[in-house]
């Protein structure tokens, strides 16, 4: 055994540790989560806990049977929080059978198969939900109406406020942004008559919530959620002057699964670059990519594969934008 060397002082002891952190989110997603309760009821309920339970399970399996790993990581937080944050990127009428596939891909293939927590290139939930999304389309975009709460597959749907936004753009019809509900139900979620969206992005205000909790707990910083709504509220307010077919930038930023992804998604440790100036040029690329794909692209919503895209590009702007060494000494 080779002998421990003390360095010279000072030394500084933090207290941050990977549980510390996870369950720091998870505690931030509870407004969500007790929103989800309040608008979709028992839909939301089984989803979540279903894909939870799965993810938890998925990874206990993995490494006993397959990684032959001694000690296991279930307890560390990361598996709760990635069935959490699949549960919130799904339609709360989503069979069982479904988000079982979901989570075995998010941990098995998102998360295990690169080498478990830290190793993972990709978000696993994000792998997990865009994985369902391209196998089963019908399914992952049928979005319950709010507030039928002792319904679950049986749930009346209808279209959602980014559907709304689609069709606009696509007639040059500004007239049917009239449908959509005013910037301040956005905000709180009351979205009547209409699909209400994934379980977690239904009420920005409770994710905006969990956002200063994190901020308040130095969880994450302020660099990719500001930069990506940023970037997302001025380039989309520049179309709506340009264009009054495309919707103002306030329900844009409002609706959809943008806050969820640029607060809990997109702020992934291991995901997401180290130094706050690679965040910006991080945030701002997935907030333009998110325009581009919810304005022109197949599909309404673009966050989540805006943030995916990215992560493949996070390795490359942590080479090119690092931070400076302590104690380096500058080459003349």
């Amino acid at each position: 055994m080779g002998k421990f060397i003390v360095s010279l002082s000072p030394h500084a002891h933090g207290t941050d540790s990977v549980e510390r952190n996870m369950y720091g989110v998870i505690i931030a997603l509870i407004p969500a989560l007790l929103a989800s309760f309040y608008f979709f009821g028992i839909g939301s309920a089984i989803v979540c806990a279903t894909s939870v339970v799965a993810c938890v399970l998925f990874e206990w399996a993995i490494n006993t049977y397959l990684l032959k790993n001694k000690r296991n990581t279930i307890t560390d937080g990361s598996a709760i929080l990635t069935g959490l944050l699949l549960g919130f990127n799904l339609p709360s009428n989503l069979p069982i059978w479904i988000i079982l596939i979901g989570a075995l891909i998010a941990i098995g293939v998102g998360k295990m198969t690169f080498g478990g927590l830290g190793c993972n290139l990709f978000n696993p939930a994000l792998v997990g939900r865009c994985f369902l999304l391209v196998s089963f389309p019908a399914q992952m975009t049928s979005w319950p109406v709010a507030g039928q709460f002792g319904s679950y597959l049986d749930a009346e749907t209808g279209a959602t406020p980014l559907s709304i936004m689609k069709w606009a753009i696509k007639n040059g019809d500004a007239s049917v942004l009239e449908q959509l509900p005013s910037s301040f139900d956005l905000l709180l979620g009351n979205i009547a008559n209409g699909g209400a969206g994934t379980i977690g992005e239904v009420s920005a205000l409770a994710l905006l919530l969990g956002l200063a909790f994190m901020l308040w707990k130095k969880i994450i910083t302020w660099h990719i959620p500001v930069s990506i709504i940023g970037t997302v509220f001025v380039v989309s307010g520049i179309a709506h002057l340009v264009n009054p077919a495309y919707a103002d930038p306030f329900s844009v930023i409002f609706s959809g699964g943008l806050m969820l992804g640029a607060i809990f998604m997109a702020t992934d440790y291991v995901t997401s670059p180290m130094c706050g100036r690679g965040q910006l040029i991080y945030g701002v690329a997935i907030g333009l990519l998110t325009i581009i794909i919810r304005n022109w692209g197949a599909y309404p919503e673009g966050m989540s594969f805006a943030i995916l895209i990215m992560n493949a590009f996070t390795p490359l702007i942590n080479s090119y934008v690092k931070p400076k060494r302590f104690g380096e000494v500058v080459k003349k």
